[in-house]
């Protein structure tokens, strides 16, 4: 059975690879995670439109464009939560629907994402540690408290946290199992300077420290520049410029992402 958590990380079964699922790794050169040409509509109206893009291990690749770009359902169409009316998604050298051993590699934190607010920080922890690793949660929970930066906040009850607070509560929670692919949409909507600092460096030095993959969804353009290694543009649906963020500039001679956006689809964010 999958269970979906607030968070809505994602676990199926067991939390145990199945050798025959996850036998065949990623070649050095390959991708780690592809969206080939992918469309979905929602009563007569097409949200993605032949959405395509590749991911390689150890790269913060982020999407970027206004609300209601198609950034959330693109995302939830890599996570496995929705399916695609065309195309395709690539992960690990599998194609999707994805088996619970290759599922488990995935943590997919929506912008709206809740937690418990009756529980303390330490217990929604170890709860969570407890379906996605069993025996194995202890240490876990070590290692979510450090990488969260609540320290003694995580005795307190949720309900008492500020957006920033949960959110970095959130995040370790889903960095504490290991992902290899992390979906995160607006990590920092929202949050103050200081939380969002935290929430980058959270997951870049993820990112950096493992053979991870981040998928980010963001319309802030000083993040995408700050942690992005590569972004795509999207606008309406469609995908209408792609590269690193530092090449972009200097292929439209502006001194921002928004001036690229504007460049290329005529209006702004």
């Amino acid at each position: 059975m999958e269970i979906v958590s607030p968070g809505r990380f994602i676990r199926i079964e067991e939390a145990i690879l199945d050798p025959g699922e996850v036998s065949r790794l990623v070649d050095p050169g390959e991708p780690l995670l592809s969206a080939v040409d992918i469309v979905k509509r929602f009563d007569g109206v097409t949200a993605v439109n032949r959405v395509s893009f590749d991911v390689g291990a150890g790269e913060v690749f982020c999407l970027v464009g206004p609300n209601g770009a198609g950034k959330t359902t693109t995302l939830r169409i890599i996570a496995g939560l929705i399916e695609p009316d065309e195309g395709y998604v690539v992960f690990e050298g599998r194609r999707q629907p994805w088996g619970p051993g290759v599922r488990r590699l995935i943590a997919y934190i929506p912008e709206d994402a809740g937690v418990y607010r009756n529980l303390t920080g330490f217990e929604y922890l170890e709860i969570m540690a407890r379906l996605y690793l069993g025996e194995m949660w202890g240490d876990a929970v070590r290692r979510a408290a450090e990488i969260s930066g609540l320290g003694v906040r995580l005795r307190d009850r949720i309900g008492g946290y500020s957006k920033g607070m949960k959110r970095r509560l959130l995040l370790a929670g889903a960095l504490m199992i290991n992902p290899r692919l992390l979906i995160l949409d607006e990590p920092t909507a929202g949050l103050d300077v200081t939380h969002a600092t935290a929430m980058r460096r959270m997951i870049l030095d993820y990112v950096r420290g493992s053979v991870a993959t981040a998928v980010v969804s963001s319309h802030n353009m000083l993040e995408v520049s700050y942690m992005c290694d590569r972004v795509s543009l999207i606008n309406r649906g469609v995908i209408v410029e792609s590269g690193p963020p530092k090449e972009l500039l200097k292929r439209y001679r502006v001194e921002n992402l928004e001036e690229v956006f504007v460049r290329v689809t005529g209006g702004g964010l």
